[in-house]
């Protein structure tokens, strides 16, 4: 079963139509059950082989449609329901009792499967199923003395009840109503607690996780549904079938099976039906072309996922219209008692934590303890171990050494899902909603914290949805919610986050950045609602980089550089301290190389913005940026995190195209330009992580620079760039994976300057090196500014890069808010006040009461 690549199409079954699921599926039950009663002969046979393939593509669909999981396996476990069935009625045991035992040692099976299979991921995950019924196939075959080999098992007495000893007719018509129950049966598990997990898990994985629910269970729990439903599907074939042999479970099944569920629409509740029909029904229909079958499946498959990816059932629904279910929201005051009832909790204590990854230590000695009614923000520069720090406290990450206590509670080193019940809720730098799921399902899914519940016991019930709706309208989000998540604005994505965050009922919440690239009124708002969080008694844990907000609304800040701890304190003192200062803008003991002459820039730029307006989504997070870069120039832009100073290169390489505004390169528009017609103007982008090729050797990555130019690098310009960086010749033909940051961010320049820029656009060089390897590096851009190379610098060691700039911009939430030559910026107070704040931020009691008014 492998993990979907793909971005899943079909949202939870929708049920509040105007004909009733249920009525439907009786409907279709009693028409098969005419159908078996006037027809007889082959016709019977052909609706039996479609009630038992829907039994089966019933199970496939709890596992690919809600748990997301795709199985290339489930004809072994139908060869086992069918074996296992044939062989004990063989013995004399009842064929009900067959039937019950043959579904559950094909669960089992799958439980077994399970056990390795869920753990993993991608063609690993896919080669497992695969191998699986390759090994039931051919066990069949070896095993003569139990299965009868290659001459199959024959004469299986018919299903007796009561003493009445079941006909053909009979045994057909039992098919299609399991077919009915099933359909049932799974239209309840996809609207209860159960199914809930599983699209969650679906949708989100990690985002399920910190809600409390176990990955391994719910995915275990779709593999064993899916194989136990195949065993049912299997032991219901051996009798109609009167003979089976392992001809009769060829790999190519497993292929049709989960055709029928896409085709049919995965995820529906009607779709393994109607996905049967056509599978079953489509081959009779082109008898004629039998030997073709797989070409026409094939073709018929890649125009559904063409034309209708969300299959036959779900293109219908698209024209049904939903039923408004009325939702009476709980009061703005209830849920504000209820916050104060349930956030009561002893606080966060965080005490002596460290981590390392590969020999670096990301958190080291780490001591904090955020106390309930108060927000403790953590803040510092990029780097810095913040998020790494986050997810230690929420069970993402394994702390070598230290503990994390809630209460008497030690949670370090536990999983997500434990800190999730024990009362940690988290919000994530990019947010993690259930995109499929509608907006108020995405809030009731925090509601169990984790536990399944009944398995056919509706969890969107309407005490739920009001409880759900008014945490959301508490957040502030006013948009319909019964929309799609997928589907709203980056503003309300926040909020929805933070309302699902509080269904858990959480004594800890944990925002990571919550307002990244939301527009100044709804910070505000956003502070407001944190404020009132802290004051209802939840101990908050912010990480965000926008100091006003941060030092408006924080009763406590813990600073910290490279995983170490600077101060924990007041924000006045934390915004006042020089080790904090220095860690933002470095502390001036690094010697960048000083041009040797002054520079006279010319009066033609190289590059230039005119208005430039930038974003992601509706929230632009650039506004009307002017930026000149000169001939030979080398131009620092910076600013904290968060203010834009990637997404403006982003924006320069083509990689975001710009709202508003132009982009000129040499007197030429350029803004409208693709990513790769941008490079061949000359304008190269170094990104923010070097971005290397870790299984191509330093050679080929630095060759590959050159890819949009002429003719290849050839030996003396590659000899010329080895003497600039001599750290990469006696690792030339290294794999480049092998590298240190210093090496790899050295070769990711190089690769740049082999592509003759015009304009060389540097994302963060320095990011996560040691400092002598930084001064190496600078030394390097240096030579090169000196060399006539035009260079617009992104990064976060700001004094650095002034010490080796001609010229600077200081953005500030996308705006510029100073500029002018790169060594009188460097004792410009607004510099400072961009990256920390103005100093009249530091009365943390003022801001507090401007945030309540507002």
């Amino acid at each position: 079963m492998m993990k979907r690549d793909m971005k899943f199409k079909n949202p939870m079954p929708r049920l509040n139509k105007p004909v009733a699921l249920d009525t439907v599926i009786v409907l279709a039950v009693l028409g098969g059950l005419i159908g078996v009663s006037i027809t007889g002969g082959y016709t019977q046979f052909i609706i039996g082989l479609v009630a038992i393939t829907t039994v089966l593509c019933v199970g496939l669909n709890v596992l690919y449609g809600l748990t997301g999981l795709v199985s290339l396996g489930q004809v072994g476990f139908f060869a086992i329901g069918a074996y296992a069935s044939a062989i004990l009625t063989l013995a004399g045991v009842n064929f009900w009792l067959s039937l019950v035992a043959a579904t559950l040692i094909a669960g089992v099976a799958g439980c077994v499967l399970a056990l390795s299979a869920a753990r993993m991921a991608g063609p690993f995950l896919a080669m497992v199923t695969i191998a699986f019924a390759f090994i039931v196939e051919h066990g069949a075959i070896e095993w003569r003395s139990l299965t009868g080999g290659q001459n199959g098992l024959m004469g299986f007495p018919m299903p007796e009840l009561f003493g009445y000893m079941f006909g053909e007719t009979d045994l057909v018509m039992l098919c299609v109503v399991l077919g009915g129950v099933a359909l049932l049966a799974f239209r309840r598990l996809a609207t209860s607690g159960w199914g809930m997990a599983m699209t969650s898990m679906r949708d989100a994985e990690i985002a399920a996780s910190s809600l409390g629910y176990n990955a391994f269970v719910v995915k275990a729990s779709g593999f064993a549904i899916a194989a136990a439903m195949a065993g049912l599907a299997g032991a219901l074939f051996a009798p109609l079938m009167m003979f089976i042999a392992p001809s009769n479970f060829p790999f190519s099944q497993s292929i049709l099976y989960l055709f029928a569920v896409i085709l049919g629409g995965a995820g529906t509740v009607l779709g393994p039906l109607v996905g049967a029909t056509v599978s079953v029904m489509l081959p009779e229909i082109l008898a004629d072309f039998a030997e073709y079958r797989l070409l026409i499946f094939g073709a018929l498959l890649i125009v559904v996922l063409l034309i209708a990816p969300r299959g036959i059932v779900g293109v219908v629904e698209r024209f049904i219209p939903l039923k408004k279910r009325t939702v009476n929201a709980i009061p703005a005051a209830e849920i504000e008692a209820g916050l104060k009832a349930y956030g009561k909790s002893d606080g966060l204590v965080v005490d002596d934590i460290s981590i390392a990854f590969g020999g670096v230590k990301a958190v080291n000695s780490v001591s904090f303890a955020a106390k309930p009614g108060q927000v403790t923000s953590i803040i510092g520069p990029n780097g810095a171990g913040k998020t790494t720090l986050l997810n230690i406290i929420s069970g993402f990450y394994k702390p070598t050494e230290g503990a994390v206590r809630i209460g008497n509670q030690d949670i370090a080193g536990k999983p997500t899902d434990f800190a999730a019940r024990n009362g940690i809720a988290r919000t994530y730098q990019a947010t993690r909603l259930f995109e499929n799921m509608s907006v108020v399902d995405n809030v009731i899914a925090g509601i169990p914290v984790g536990r399944f519940g009944k398995p056919f016991s509706a969890i969107a019930s309407d005490e739920n949805r009001n409880h759900a709706a008014g945490l959301l309208a508490f957040c502030g989000y006013q948009g319909d919610i019964d929309a799609r998540a997928g589907d709203l604005p980056h503003v309300d994505r926040r909020l929805v986050e933070i309302a699902r965050s509080l269904a858990t009922k959480p004594g800890v919440l944990l925002l990571d950045e919550p307002a990244a690239g939301l527009m100044h009124a709804d910070k505000v708002a956003l502070s407001k609602l944190l404020r009132q969080l802290a004051d209802a008694g939840i101990t908050v844990v912010l990480v965000e980089h926008d100091m006003e907000m941060v030092m408006g609304i924080s009763d406590q800040i813990l600073a910290v550089d490279a995983g170490t701890p600077i101060i924990f304190g007041s924000p006045q003192a934390v915004q006042n301290d020089p080790q904090v200062i220095a860690a933002y803008l470095g502390d001036g003991k690094m010697k960048a190389r000083p041009r040797p002459v002054p520079f006279e820039a010319g009066e033609s730029p190289v590059i230039e913005t005119l208005r430039l307006t930038a974003g992601y989504g509706a929230a632009p997070v650039l506004h009307s940026v002017d930026l000149k870069v000169r001939q030979g120039e080398m131009v620092a832009l910076l600013g904290a995190n968060g203010a834009g100073k990637s997404t403006f290169l982003t924006a320069l390489a083509g990689l975001l195209r710009p709202v508003k505004g132009q982009i000129v390169l040499n007197n030429e528009y350029i803004h409208a330009l693709a990513p790769h017609q941008i490079v061949e103007q000359g304008l190269i982008l170094v990104p923010e992580g070097r971005q290397v090729f870790p299984e191509l050797t330093v050679r080929e990555n630095i060759e590959l620079g050159a890819y949009k130019q002429p003719r290849p690098v050839s030996h003396d310009e590659l000899e010329a760039i080895l003497k600039r960086f001599p750290r990469l010749r006696d690792r030339i033909n290294s794999p480049a994976g092998l590298l240190s940051g210093g090496e790899q961010q050295m070769m990711a320049i190089a690769r740049g300057l082999v592509a003759k820029p015009k304009a060389l656009l540097l994302d963060e060089p320095s990011l996560g090196l040691a400092p002598a390897m930084t001064e190496e590096l600078y030394a390097i851009l240096g030579e090169l500014r000196d060399d006539g190379v035009t260079i617009l610098l992104v990064d976060q060691m700001a004094t650095m890069a002034l010490a080796v700039a001609d010229y600077a911009y200081v953005l500030e939430q996308g705006q510029v808010v100073a500029e002018g030559i790169a060594a009188d910026l460097r004792q410009d107070e607004r510099l400072i006040a961009a990256y920390l704040g103005g100093s009249e931020q530091g009365d943390k009691n003022q801001e507090k009461e401007a945030v309540a008014n507002a």
